[in-house]
C-alpha cells in the first residue's frame, strides 16, 4: 500500500508495527490526503475515512491521544486519552502516536511482551517524556528494542538559545547535537538528542531515525506531512501492537 509502510527492525514476529505516509486518503487541500488528526481543521467526517482505511490492516482501532507536547503516558486500555506516550501489555490493543516534524519512537522488548509508542516534540524530548515511558514499561533496558521514526531532519530544524542551553544544562553530551548557523540560531538533531537520552536509559538497540533527505519529513514533502515546511497541514501515524 502507498499510504503506510513497516517499519524494518529485528522484533518479534508476533509484535507489529505501521508507520503511515501522506498519500492514499480522502483529505483535500492542504491535509492532501492521509490526514489522520482530528485536530488540525480538516474535515471530521474525512478524517474518520481515513481512519477507517487504517482501520482495515488493524486488529482493533488505535488509542488516538490528546498530545500536548507534555510527559505523560498512559497505559492502555486508559479512560483518559491526554498523553503523548501510551503502553501496553495487552494484545490486539494499538498504541499509536501523531507527528509532522516531532519524532515517534516505538519501543518493544525482546520477548514480546509489552509495546510503546511515544510523541517527542523538542519539549516533551527535553523534559523527559521517553524516560518517563521506559520507567513505566519496567523492563530491563538491556531487553528493549526502539525504532525512530520519520522526523524533521537537522539541517531543517533551527532552534534559538533557549532551546540549546536548556537540553545541553541537563546533559553536556547534548553539545554535539547543535550546529551553530548564526549568532542565537542553531540546528538541532533530534534524533542525536533522543539517541543521548535512550543510552543514558541504557537502552542501546535503536533502529530506524536515518538521515537520508527521504526520512525527512521537512525535506520529503511527497511521502510526509511537515508542520514547519507548511503550517497547517496532516499528520502521520506510527502505530505498534501485540499480535495475538
Amino acid at each position: 500500500m502507498s499510504n503506510f509502510f513497516i517499519p524494518d527492525w529485528p522484533v518479534p514476529l508476533h509484535i507489529k508495527s505501521m508507520q503511515t505516509l501522506r498519500a492514499g486518503g480522502q483529505s483535500q487541500d492542504k491535509y492532501n490526503s492521509f490526514n489522520l488528526a482530528t485536530h488540525v481543521n480538516d474535515e471530521i467526517n474525512t478524517v474518520h475515512l481515513n481512519r477507517d482505511l487504517l482501520n482495515q490492516y488493524l486488529p482493533s482501532s488505535p488509542y488516538w491521544l490528546n498530545q500536548t507536547h507534555s510527559v505523560d503516558v498512559l497505559k492502555l486500555p486508559s479512560l483518559t486519552i491526554n498523553g503523548d506516550a501510551s503502553y501496553t501489555t495487552e494484545k490486539n490493543t494499538v498504541c499509536v502516536v501523531q507527528t509532522a516534524d516531532c519524532l515517534p519512537l516505538l519501543v518493544t522488548n525482546m520477548d514480546g511482551t509489552i509495546v510503546a509508542a511515544i510523541h517527542a516534540g523538542w519539549r516533551g524530548l527535553l523534559n523527559g517524556v521517553i524516560e518517563n515511558t521506559i520507567e513505566k514499561m519496567n523492563i530491563s533496558p538491556n531487553e528493549l528494542l526502539v525504532w525512530l521514526g520519520p522526523a524533521i531532519s537537522q539541517k531543517h530544524f533551527e532552534v534559538g538559545f533557549d532551546v540549546k542551553n536548556s537540553y545541553c544544562e541537563k546533559h553536556t553530551a547534548a553539545e554535539k547535537a547543535f550546529h551553530l548557523i548564526s549568532e542565537q540560531k542553531w540546528l538541532a538533531d533530534i534524533y542525536a538528542l533522543a539517541k543521548i537520552r535512550l543510552h543514558i536509559c541504557g537502552i542501546s538497540q535503536i533502529y530506524g531515525g536515518s538521515v537520508s533527505d527521504d526520512y525527512c519529513t521537512f525535506a520529503n514533502e511527497v511521502d510526509y506531512f511537515s508542520y514547519r515546511r507548511d503550517g497547517v497541514t496532516g499528520r502521520m501515524a506510527s502505530l505498534i501492537w501485540i499480535d495475538s
